[in-house]
């Protein structure tokens, strides 16, 4: 990847066409201003989908299913291996147009939005194609003797709608999955980030996938509704709010259609007694703080136990020291800026709502912020009651909250106090302690002293209100697949 920075960091992809059916298509509907977040310059300016090209690239889709449906899985597996090779030759144009359009720093960017995204994940699901997924019961004898198997098959057309804080990798996630299960794709992006999408789109054609087995197309919430209640969509797969997530349940239910849902989280991260605060202090707020905290999974509710309470806020300290906010291509930086404005004040409405409650600033970032851009310092929050607003609602932005607690059964059930479900952290120095709490805690995910990078292999997906059914590894192609008993007489 070329660290010639400057050389990257005015580049943005120049197409602004849609992808229908294989070609590109110049788009008819309304078109809005994207804008760079850190510098707040329009970078571009792109028109929607209108309905009729709603309803046309989920035409491309349904014509091109069962050709697709019927290549065997190497064939569907050689399809995303040279899609893959074709977005790693593309690195360094997808992650400027990313940096550019999303903000997240550079310094991140490379490894988290671009190369996690292609060489691990669609790398996976593109040999996740190959698997025979029969199951053979074998012999049942009433009321006479019989032979079962149980296969899998592509449930048809996916209607893919991803959030603007990962396009990428949230893309990859969906459409990876669905193309090696042998369904057909329309793929819509957030309207706040949909450059990506539309290179994406650039690049599906020159990896010569068949026409209409992937469609790309971009647009506001009318364009979103269009698609996940249309009649021709099989199945609908969302990453956004919960609030949103309800409305597409609620669309695709007029057709009965199936859905995937990633939602949001408040995930936490307990602190249990024994542990060397000293040496997790600083990774614990330098993860929750990733991406400017624009991450669903973001591990923002820390939950501490008494004892060692006055000695995390101390060793924390340290972590505010290297928290930079500023410019993302500058290799320094680690704390982008807010997607837009009003994302921005939703933010700073947390903050100071939680000041107006009661709540203190425990620690912060007080540099002075870029003059442009829609930046907010870090903060931890608290003081607060665990029902208060601050700790139960997603923030998606660089504040967490810190709860003190007792014992470990109230850890537990602090954890557990929340509409969500989507991912928590156990720290603990006893593996088999450790393992209990965190089989104790209602959550899709659950790591131990910081787990791991998020694997390709592993579902990802949570409890209540953070979603329903899983992305990712097997149970995530099992999303895309119908399941059909074959019986037959001995």
């Amino acid at each position: 990847m070329n660290t010639d920075y400057e050389a990257l960091r005015h580049w943005i992809p120049e197409t602004r066409r849609l992808t229908i059916g294989g070609r590109p298509v110049d788009p008819e509907g309304e078109r809005w201003d994207v804008h760079n977040p850190a510098t707040e310059e329009v970078i571009a300016n792109v028109g929607g989908a209108s309905p009729a090209q709603v309803d046309a690239a989920v035409a491309a889709a349904r014509e091109a299913f069962p050709a697709w449906a019927a290549l065997s899985g190497e064939e569907r597996s050689r399809h995303l291996h040279r899609l893959a090779d074709v977005l790693e030759a593309h690195g360094e144009q997808l992650l400027p147009s990313i940096v550019n359009e999303v903000g997240t720093p550079v310094s991140l960017a490379a490894y988290l939005q671009v190369k996690m995204a292609v060489q691990q994940h669609l790398r996976w699901a593109a040999e996740a194609a190959k698997v025979d997924r029969t199951e053979h019961l074998g012999p049942w004898d009433e009321p006479v003797p019989t032979m079962s198997d149980v296969v899998h098959e592509p449930v048809g057309v996916v209607a893919a709608i991803t959030g603007y804080n990962y396009p990428l990798n949230l893309a990859i996630f969906k459409f990876g999955a669905a193309l090696a299960a042998g369904c057909t794709v329309v793929l819509l992006s957030s309207p706040r980030t949909p450059l990506t999408t539309l290179f994406l789109g650039e690049l599906l054609r020159e990896a010569e996938l068949p026409p209409g087995v992937m469609n790309v197309i971009i647009g506001q919430a009318d364009v979103g509704v269009r698609l996940s209640s249309h009649p021709g969509v099989d199945r609908v797969s969302f990453t956004g709010s919960d609030a949103v997530g309800a409305r597409i349940m609620e669309q695709a239910a007029r057709n009965l259609a199936g859905v995937t849902l990633e939602l949001g989280g408040k995930s936490p991260s307990i602190v249990l007694p024994g542990v060397d605060i000293t040496k997790i202090a600083v990774e614990m707020h330098l993860r929750w703080s990733r991406n400017a905290g624009q991450g669903c999974a973001a591990l923002a509710r820390l939950l501490v136990h008494d004892s060692l309470y006055e000695e995390f806020l101390a060793a924390s300290a340290e972590a505010f020291d290297q928290m930079v906010v500023g410019d993302p291509w500058d290799p320094a930086t680690n704390i982008g800026p807010m997607i837009r404005p009003d994302h921005r004040e939703r933010v700073r409405g947390f903050i100071d709502d939680s000041i107006a409650e009661g709540g203190r600033k425990l620690l912060e970032v007080t540099r002075p912020l870029p003059e442009r851009g829609w930046f907010v310092n870090p903060v931890l929050l608290g003081g607060l009651p665990h029902d208060a607003r601050a700790v139960q609602e997603e923030i998606f932005g660089p504040v967490a909250v810190v709860v003190p607690f007792k014992d470990t059964d109230e850890a537990i059930r602090l954890a557990n106090d929340t509409a969500y479900g989507l991912a928590a952290n156990v720290w603990c120095d006893d593996p088999v302690e450790a393992r209990r709490v965190a089989e104790r805690i209602r959550a899709g995910t659950v790591w131990i002293n910081g787990g791991g990078s998020m694997r390709p292999d592993a579902p990802f997906g949570g409890y209540g209100r953070s979603g329903v059914g899983r992305e990712l590894g097997e149970w995530g192609m099992r999303e895309y697949l119908e399941v059909k008993h074959i019986q037959w007489r001995v």
